[in-house]
């Protein structure tokens, strides 16, 4: 295994670092050993703090709403403003770790974050929630890019989309576990505690994530210089196939977000008028994310990614227009299929991401997660107004329009034959 020469030369940085490891008989970390536990382990519980710290607040928006006198689309700015300052924050991070090492960065991230959500369950004020949770999101952007990164560079080619998939798994439990926590629990108690209760289980997960995730094998820094950075970003943007991927992100995220923002205050209301607990036991659908996303990793082996990455997003579509019946039991089914989709179709564009990127992997991941979380606030947000002026109607043609894009940028980049 070759070790880094503190000195890193622009010529340096346009070498593949895949290809420059390859000469020197690397290492992998090949499934089924010791170090591939550890691995998934670490990055399991890593991604699915960063969810289960993101979304949290998601089921109870309507009770945020109640407790500070708020508009549903003013209430949905708690969660865009971190999926924004995380979006912004992506920017830095990705950069800064393939600069200084992807560990230190993703461990101080998540910490950082998990002290934020336990000082936002103190706040008495909107403006202070609204503050912490921008803190949040900047925090965990120093996880999203960088555990993608880690991945691509440790892990044996061979399973690297397998691995990816493991980890959007965690993501998808982080998820349910955030919203699962914060709508039972302020039922039983109070948005505080739930707050803080999740706070301090994400604290917990980021002290395991130091303890066992093993070091970089394959990190060659790379040169922070402005001159550099620019370099690599021009080129990201002129790739055939990274900025369709950027697109991809935006429109598959801002269609997840505005479905899950919004389906609590449906089922709250007439005529459904079900409990807080019961909607936060809804987010078990995202149960179906842990098993869709490998299964995708697995399938895109035999069928190639574009086939899977469509067939994903038309899942979506699919889950998203039986929601717009009335009985429960299609809606649940409806959002079923609609986060399996979800979470097959992220699987395999951010893998993709990792191939595609032929240097400044870290800034690559930063750039597709830039777009998938400026998704999340933008149509998040702007979702509220179809909610208010149209019901649900309006929530289903907006999302319906994003899908419909999502499935043409991917017939792109099945035509492109990436």
């Amino acid at each position: 295994m070759r070790h880094s020469s503190p000195a890193v030369t622009l010529d340096d940085e346009i070498t593949d670092p895949a290809a420059i490891t390859t000469t020197s008989s690397p290492v992998w970390i090949k499934r089924g050993t010791t170090q591939f536990m550890r691995v998934t382990l670490a990055l399991f519980s890593a991604g699915l703090a960063t969810f289960a710290l993101l979304y949290c607040v998601q089921p109870i928006l309507p009770v945020l709403s109640a407790q500070f006198g708020v508009s549903p689309a003013e209430s949905s700015i708690s969660l865009s403003v971190a999926t924004g300052l995380m979006a912004l924050g992506l920017l830095v991070t990705g950069p800064l770790s393939d600069a200084i090492g992807r560990k230190n960065v993703m461990v101080t991230a998540l910490m950082l974050a998990a002290f934020c959500t336990l000082l936002s369950a103190t706040m008495h004020s909107w403006q202070g929630i609204l503050l912490m949770r921008a803190l949040t999101g900047l925090s965990l952007s120093g996880v999203a890019a960088v555990g993608m990164t880690y991945l691509s560079e440790e892990i044996h080619p061979s399973v690297v989309a397998f691995s990816m998939g493991l980890y959007i798994s965690g993501n998808s439990i982080g998820g349910m576990s955030g919203r699962l926590l914060s709508g039972v629990l302020t039922d039983l108690f109070s948005w505080r505690i739930a707050i803080a209760a999740i706070g301090c289980c994400a604290l917990a997960a980021a002290l395991m994530f130091w303890w066992i995730l093993p070091a970089s094998r394959h990190f060659r820094p790379a040169s922070l210089k402005p001159r550099s950075l620019m370099i690599n970003f021009r080129l990201h943007w002129r790739d055939a196939g990274l900025p369709l991927l950027f697109a991809e992100g935006f429109l598959l995220m801002g269609a997840f977000v505005t479905l899950f923002n919004y389906i609590g205050y449906r089922l709250l209301d007439a005529p459904y008028h079900l409990s807080q607990t019961i909607v936060g036991l809804l987010s078990v659908v995202y149960l179906t994310g842990s098993w869709s996303s490998p299964k995708a990793g697995a399938l895109t082996m035999k069928l190639g990614r574009g086939p899977v990455l469509l067939g994903a997003t038309a899942l979506m579509l699919t889950g998203l227009l039986i929601t717009a019946f009335n009985a429960v039991w299609l809606i649940f089914v409806g959002m079923m299929l609609f986060t399996a989709g979800f979470f097959a179709a992220h699987a395999v564009a951010s893998g993709w991401i990792g191939s595609r990127a032929r240097r400044a992997k870290g800034q690559a991941s930063s750039l597709y997660l830039f777009s998938y979380y400026v998704g999340s606030s933008v149509a998040g947000t702007l979702g509220g107004l179809f909610w208010y002026r149209f019901g649900w109607t309006g929530i289903t043609t907006f999302i319906s329009l994003l899908l419909v894009f999502a499935l043409l940028v991917g017939w792109r980049l099945l035509q492109k034959n990436l």
